[in-house]
């Protein structure tokens, strides 16, 4: 990104552990052909990476515990950087993040000359469906087990509804019903795309 004016549009994917944000991700690439990445997903292939920071990251994941913002920053940045080589792509979609004030104000330092957030999709579901969905996809995940999930779910409400309320009040944060199936959840979204092409 360094020497030109380009800035990359970003769309922040938020909810529960559970609410669909992977599902919905997958879907807003498929139809609209923007880059995803997913916070907790680079991390992951992080730890798998052998890097230095993969203990550390490893043992906050467990712990239910977010990592440094500087390291998230990093990886998305990374990944952003590499999508617009590879493919030539502006517009993304990042699930997952931010997920409390310190990765706000580290997004804002790090990445404010580099991406314009378009908005933020919060993908609304109770506790319950979501844990329902995380301990019934058998993924191998270490923060898929009920006490970690209780923690995650107090972290969301604690530490990340307080971002949705920043960016809802300059009128950014757009809800949808993450309740429904993922194809109605979905046609939700697609209004949501149609509205920020006006």
């Amino acid at each position: 990104m360094s020497g030109d004016a380009l800035a990359y549009n970003v769309i922040f994917v938020l909810g529960k552990p559970g609410c669909g944000k992977g599902t919905q991700s997958d879907k807003i690439v498929s139809e609209f052909g923007y880059g995803h990445m997913s916070a907790g997903e680079l991390l992951r292939i992080e730890v798998q990476s052998g890097s230095p920071h993969g203990e550390m990251i490893s043992q906050r994941m467990r712990d239910g515990q977010i990592v440094p913002v500087e390291i998230t920053c990093s990886l998305l940045e990374k990944r952003m950087d590499t999508l617009h080589q590879e493919k030539g792509l502006v517009n993304f979609i990042i699930d997952g993040f931010p997920r409390n004030k310190d990765n706000l104000d580290g997004w804002n330092r790090q990445m404010s000359t580099k991406a314009i957030v378009r908005c933020v999709l919060l993908i609304d579901a109770s506790d319950d469906v979501c844990a329902g969905r995380c301990l019934g996809r058998g993924s191998g995940r270490l923060d898929d087990n009920e006490a970690t999930l209780r923690k995650r779910f107090q972290s969301f409400v604690r530490d990340t509804m307080p971002i949705l309320d920043h960016y809802d009040q300059a009128g950014l944060v757009f809800k949808v019903n993450g309740e429904l199936e993922p194809d109605r959840v979905f046609d939700q979204v697609r209004q949501v795309f149609e509205k920020l092409k006006k």
